[in-house]
């Protein structure tokens, strides 16, 4: 009888396999990554690892991170898999990330790795700031393009400037740290006042700003390139400016949180986060990726973008990220749209 029952369960474990019912692996992954892309994501992974079921945590960078490091003692994510390399530097430094070497990794271009012996974080593809300025918008206030950070001073801006918020956005936080680098601790903070100035609202999204202006709502958005090009080539009059004294960048990056009861599942998001087909993925949503050879022009892109990329700091950005972020809400959170 025992061996008949062997028999008889064997049979029904061989028939769940067959119709795909044996229970999958389920992993928690927080992300920054734009909402409309995680679907395309989680089914191009699944393509080669169909047993690994992801439960997307979608927010933006800075509420992401804010709920990694409340969750410090008590992780509910297993990975994360798209947020700011400098928000994963802090994460690494708090001892809250468990270095990994993906499959394949050495194939990417070194800047996008972190530099541990073991790597605790691996880059995916980078987004750089620029000024989305819409045309028509612009004519109908008698405004001029800027060309310059600086310019965005001029009180004829008063009240058409939107920014995100550095709080809540990743792309607002390398805009505030690239100006400190920029222009120096004291001439940032300076820069900044006369900023604020001209300042409508400050957003909650990198990519609201150039979605705003784009839709004629403002005309001037502070935001991403790639935005600004993807809704250029959707038909908004917009010229994406690239400012004279250099640009701000960030890289998405992907890492293992420690403590995760799902390590061997976690290790296989890794390996293929750095595979020649997931650059190819990333690659529709930004202009630069970590795997040599796989970007391809992008339509709109703003000529000399690459070459304005400053020498970005992350360590300054990830050290100093705490008391930048206290300093920027003490002085111009009032603009801020409600949470």
């Amino acid at each position: 009888m025992k061996k008949a029952a062997s028999f008889y369960a064997s049979l029904a474990l061989s028939a769940l396999v067959a119709t795909g019912a044996v229970a999958e692996t389920e992993l928690t992954v927080y992300t920054a990554v734009e909402a409309e892309d995680l679907a395309r994501y989680a089914e191009t992974f699944n393509e080669s690892y169909p047993d690994i079921k992801i439960n997307w945590v979608r927010d933006s960078t800075g509420i992401i991170t804010a709920k990694l490091l409340a969750e410090r003692d008590n992780p509910q994510a297993d990975l994360v898999w798209g947020l700011a390399a400098t928000s994963l530097l802090l994460l690494k430094s708090e001892g809250m990330l468990e270095p990994y070497a993906p499959e394949g990794v050495e194939k990417l271009d070194a800047k996008f790795v972190d530099s541990g012996e073991t790597p605790s974080w691996v880059g995916m593809d980078a987004w750089v700031a620029s000024v989305c300025y819409n045309t028509v918008e612009a004519e109908k206030n008698g405004l001029t393009p800027p060309t310059s950070w600086q310019d965005l001073t001029d009180p004829m801006y008063e009240g058409h400037v939107i920014m995100p918020n550095p709080n809540s956005s990743g792309t607002g936080f390398l805009d505030v740290s690239s100006w400190l680098q920029l222009f120096g601790e004291e001439g940032g903070w300076e820069y900044m006042d006369a900023l604020h100035n001209n300042i409508a609202r400050y957003t909650h999204s990198g990519s609201k700003p150039c979605k705003l202006a784009a839709a004629g709502e403002i005309p001037i958005g502070i935001s991403f390139a790639f935005r600004g090009a993807k809704s250029k080539a959707a038909g908004a009059p917009l010229e994406i400016i690239v400012p004279s004294e250099g640009v701000g960048w960030d890289m998405e990056a992907s890492a293992i949180v420690a403590g995760t009861a799902n390590l061997e599942a976690a290790q296989k998001v890794l390996d293929f986060s750095v595979t020649k087909a997931a650059n190819e993925m990333y690659n529709s949503g930004y202009a630069v990726v970590a795997y040599p050879g796989v970007a391809k022009p992008v339509e709109y892109f703003p000529e000399g973008l690459l070459d304005a990329m400053i020498d970005n700091d992350f360590e300054y950005a990830a050290n100093n990220r705490a008391a930048i972020l206290k300093e920027w809400q003490s002085r111009y959170d009032g603009k801020s749209d409600p949470k």
